[in-house]
């Protein structure tokens, strides 16, 4: 009897080995064969390249926009700030001279005391306009802008009433000064200090090494360089041109990478510690003997009501002559003065000591009662051999120096974000060239198995 017919149920799975495999399974079986390992790995070789480049080139423009920031951005806001704080010190300094003088106020002393106002005002608008700073500095900006008008307003009435023939001349321009001295100079230095920060996170994000970009550079020459090992051990062919192409490639960025920030951190290296931090200290120094100034003046103008100002006479005056001081201004040249600071800064310290002992005669003659021969001796219409003069003298020979050291900074930094930047293309051209070498040299490996 024949036996019975086996009906396929409708709907019943298809056997195992009659099933079409998956993409994944596709794709491990392809990957098990010398092609498919060829493929793999040119994949990873041009992938390890193609981020080395991507790592490279943003770690370069990001180093490249922050040293653009350094030379035209935070470098001169910093200075700006520097100089505001510098120009409302000498604004108080020259006013109390004007004061003193009076009658014989010669049209220079006024002229300048109105361009300090008048170049810090604008100073104050340019900073404002320049939206980039820290909220320190934007407050700082609105204390000043608010302060500065009441200051200039308290200066022309101690003027108005003194020509007037009253007592309370002095009285109102010593208010200014408290003003000045209490509030408005502790805001400019707010505003310096917060620039200056500023400046140097700028400084230190353009001088920051690749590190991330070298390690990648380095992982994917050392894998271009392992694979070829490993096609001469299975073909015995010494060259495989594609691979060594990509490998010199990837040498090549790694060698203009590394060039390149060698020559942006000396060059920001000199910048910074040629020309910002002397400038720095400079500006530190010309500000104090400014304030020493006022008060030199400011005590004449008192005529004995207080001691206050010669008490700041003596704290500044101290400050300016410790031992400890580095900036080369008043002591011994660091060793970071630039050689074209040298001259005037030892040139500022003969004026500056004659500055101090004029003042000590002066004190002398008006602590003696003798007001008049006090005054001659600080401050007199047109005199050279007063302690005005010499000030003056000393400061001229201190701004020579900080012109100086601006021209060093300018030079050093100037160009820096265009190497950078040049880096960065030069790496993208470099790695994305690489990676084509790679792909082609496995390209020809492939073809011999068609």
């Amino acid at each position: 009897m024949a036996a019975p017919a086996v009906t396929k149920q409708a709907g019943a799975p298809a056997p195992a080995a009659a099933r079409e495999p998956g993409p994944v399974a596709r794709l491990r079986s392809a990957a098990a064969t010398p092609p498919g390992r060829l493929r793999a790995a040119g994949a990873v070789l041009a992938a390890l390249i193609l981020l080395f480049g991507t790592v490279a080139v943003w770690q370069s423009a990001h180093r490249s926009r922050a040293a653009g920031q350094v030379v035209s951005a935070s470098g001169p806001l910093s200075q700006d700030a520097a100089e505001i704080h510098r120009r409302l010190a000498d604004a108080d300094a020259t006013a109390a001279a004007g004061f003193l003088l009076a009658g014989n106020e010669p049209a220079e002393v006024r002229a300048r005391y109105q361009d300090d106002l008048a170049t810090a005002a604008r100073l104050l608008a340019e900073a404002a306009g320049r939206s980039g700073g820290s909220a320190e500095s934007q407050r700082a900006l609105a204390e000043l802008n608010q302060q500065l008008p009441r200051y200039a307003g308290l200066v022309e009435t101690a003027r108005a009433v003194d020509r007037q023939g009253l007592p309370l001349g002095g009285a109102y321009l010593r208010y200014a000064s408290d003003l000045m001295q209490g509030t408005v100079l502790p805001q400019a230095q707010r505003l310096a200090d917060a620039e200056s920060a500023r400046l140097d996170t700028d400084y230190r994000e353009a001088g920051a090494f690749p590190w991330t970009a070298l390690a990648l550079g380095v992982l994917a020459l050392a894998a271009l360089v392992r694979y070829q090992v490993l096609l001469f051990r299975r073909t015995n062919r010494v060259f495989n041109l594609g691979l060594l192409g990509g490998s010199l490639a990837v040498l090549a960025a790694l060698g203009w990478l590394m060039a390149g920030t060698a020559t942006a951190s000396g060059d920001l290296f000199d910048g910074r510690v040629h020309g910002t931090q002397p400038l720095r200290r400079l500006d530190g120094v010309r500000i104090e003997a400014l304030q020493a100034h006022t008060a030199e003046n400011l005590d004449l103008v008192a005529r004995g009501a207080t001691d206050k100002y010669t008490k700041q006479w003596d704290a500044l005056a101290a400050k300016l002559n410790g031992p400890a001081r580095a900036d080369g201004s008043l002591g011994e040249l660091p060793i970071d003065a630039p050689a074209a600071a040298a001259g005037p800064l030892n040139d500022a310290k003969q004026q500056y000591q004659q500055w101090q002992d004029r003042h000590k005669d002066a004190a002398a003659k008006n602590s003696a009662g003798d007001y008049e021969a006090a005054l001659q001796r600080t401050l007199t219409a047109g005199g050279t051999d007063t302690a005005d003069a010499a000030f003056r003298a000393a400061d001229q020979q201190w701004a020579a120096a900080a012109k100086a050291e601006q021209d060093i900074f300018a030079r050093a930094t100037g160009g820096v974000d265009g190497v950078l930047a040049g880096q960065a293309v030069a790496a993208g051209v470099l790695t994305v060239l690489g990676a084509a070498a790679a792909l082609r040299g496995i390209g020809r490996r492939l073809a011999e198995y068609r």
